[in-house]
């Protein structure tokens, strides 16, 4: 199959799936619908396809079809659901801190997870960073202090639960506003 074809058809084929909640394509997806060009083939098509426009490389491995309009300010938390998909996952640390209100600085492009994969920290360009913090804590152990957020499309961490995360990674605790702290728990 010539490059050409196989960008067009590519093109074709994402431009069929995409939609404003799934926008982000990981190589394995986009790998999938082009099962008979060869490995070599598959990253020169991939190259041509980021050049010409067709994806945007979020980070490695995962890639944003930009012709769909999708919400801007959740990208990071999407792009680390499809990054750790197979892993248990919750927003918390500073991130749900800052979303109930908690901490008078708001992290700006930088989002915060605990993981059961490895602790990580995955620079995203100009859209920002995600960082996994690894835990061995189980959903069972935790599904009174976790509520899903199906905007993010990912679990999120109680007040209660963040702020254990926090003291048991020894985050610093210095810009959380205690008073407010009180009133919410």
């Amino acid at each position: 199959m010539q490059p050409i074809q196989s960008i067009k058809q590519l093109s074709k084929m994402i431009e069929s799936l995409a939609t404003e909640d799934h926008y982000l394509f990981t190589l394995s997806d986009l790998r999938a619908s082009l099962p008979t060009v060869s490995p070599g083939a598959f990253k020169v098509l991939m190259s041509r396809a980021e050049k010409s426009g067709l994806f945007k490389r979020v980070c490695r491995g995962l890639y944003l079809y930009p012709k769909v309009n999708y919400q801007r300010g959740l990208l990071l938390f999407h792009a680390a659901a499809r990054l750790r998909a197979d892993e248990f996952n919750y927003i918390s640390f500073e991130t749900a801190l800052s979303d109930a209100g908690l901490i008078s600085q708001v992290p700006i492009n930088w989002i915060t997870l605990m993981s059961s994969g490895r602790s990580n920290v995955i620079r995203c360009g100009d859209w920002g960073t995600i960082e996994f913090v690894h835990t061995s804590q189980k959903p069972d152990d935790l599904n009174t202090q976790l509520e899903y957020d199906t905007r993010s499309h990912l679990w999120r961490a109680s007040v209660t639960l963040a702020l254990r995360d926090m003291k048991t990674a020894r985050r610093s605790l210095d810009l959380i506003d205690w008073s407010v702290v009180n009133e919410s728990v």
